[in-house]
């Protein structure tokens, strides 16, 4: 298997318990080389993934390989290829932003002349390039945000880690930092793991997700293939949207109405001739014209609702606008 085609990550029955909590329970993941988001509420086992992909924490039992090297045994050739941003708020206060991201190439291996040279790049290619020389200390969080990034590239890393990179920005800071995540994959093509509770930000920014929940792996796979069948139905006819509504519940069908449309549930084998059948019967019984009958693809909150378990599960992340 070539290097291109070789998973980004693989885990066998891979567990991470702190006394009696459970923070990672056998998880058997394979993840490929793509735009890949970690995506689960908070404290559903995210960031406890990242650290022992990283070495940071050792499992309590299980396996992984990362770039195809063992996590237990490869520790530092692993760093030299990975790159980490980490969630917290870790940065130097009284230093330049331009010395700190400098001095997190030269302990990446860089000579002193070629790492100031190439921390000054990456200062700019994040967004960060007349105010290098300023104190961290005087930064926003945007811009944090922004060195952080910068010191996980710095060493042109083969994959880098984001846990929540948008983490406390406002929506123009979240969009710019989401357009520079898209660019660090696309066009430096440095794969790209992104962590994160927030839904748009995953689906923007990434092919493949993994999802967990209270430690455990639901679901893996690409964001398309997940999305694809399962969506509901939307109906609008000349008449009554509850009338309708009202008959297809008749018929066990779950609906909703939504302004002048019916939103019929699809099963979880998705939208069938059947379900279609029954709407489409349904309008001639009534004997209304039908201006609409269409499918619709199910987004990714639908695919965390139907795989998790329900709203109560969803509403612990953040959807549309985020926060």
């Amino acid at each position: 298997m070539s290097a291109v085609d070789q998973p980004i990550v693989t885990t066998t029955a891979l567990t991470k318990a702190y006394g009696p909590v459970i923070a990672l329970d056998s998880v058997d993941v394979t993840i490929p080389r793509s735009s890949i988001g970690l995506l689960g509420a908070n404290g559903a086992g995210k960031s406890t993934l990242i650290k022992l992909l990283l070495g940071l924490i050792a499992p309590t039992s299980g396996q992984a390989t990362m770039l195809g090297m063992d996590i237990r045994t490869d520790v530092i050739r692993i760093r030299e290829r990975v790159g980490y941003m980490p969630e917290s708020d870790c940065l130097p206060m009284d230093v330049t932003a331009a010395d700190f991201v400098g001095h997190m190439a030269e302990m990446s291996g860089l000579p002193g002349r070629a790492a100031r040279q190439r921390a000054n790049d990456v200062l700019y290619q994040v967004g960060v390039d007349e105010e290098r020389y300023r104190l961290i200390r005087g930064f926003s969080t945007g811009m944090k945000q922004r060195v952080k990034l910068a010191q996980a590239i710095v060493h042109d890393p083969e994959l880098v880690f984001l846990d929540e990179p948008t983490n406390g920005m406002d929506p123009q800071g979240r969009d710019d930092m989401l357009s520079l995540i898209n660019r660090i994959h696309r066009q430096l093509g440095i794969t790209v793991l992104v962590s994160s509770h927030l839904l748009e930000d995953i689906e923007r920014v990434c092919e493949y997700v993994v999802m967990v929940d209270r430690g455990k792996l639901v679901v893996d796979g690409r964001i398309t293939d997940l999305m694809q069948g399962g969506g509901d139905v939307i109906v609008r006819v000349d008449g009554d949207p509850q009338a309708l509504a009202n008959r297809l519940a008749a018929r066990n069908l779950s609906t909703r109405v939504s302004g002048l449309e019916v939103i019929v549930a699809a099963p979880d084998g998705g939208a069938s001739d059947a379900l279609y059948d029954a709407i489409r019967d349904t309008v001639v019984e009534m004997d209304v014209p039908l201006r609409l009958l269409r499918g619709r693809e199910r987004s990714l909150e639908d695919v965390y609702i139907q795989t998790v378990g329900g709203l109560a599960a969803a509403e612990e992340l953040v959807v549309a606008n985020g926060e």
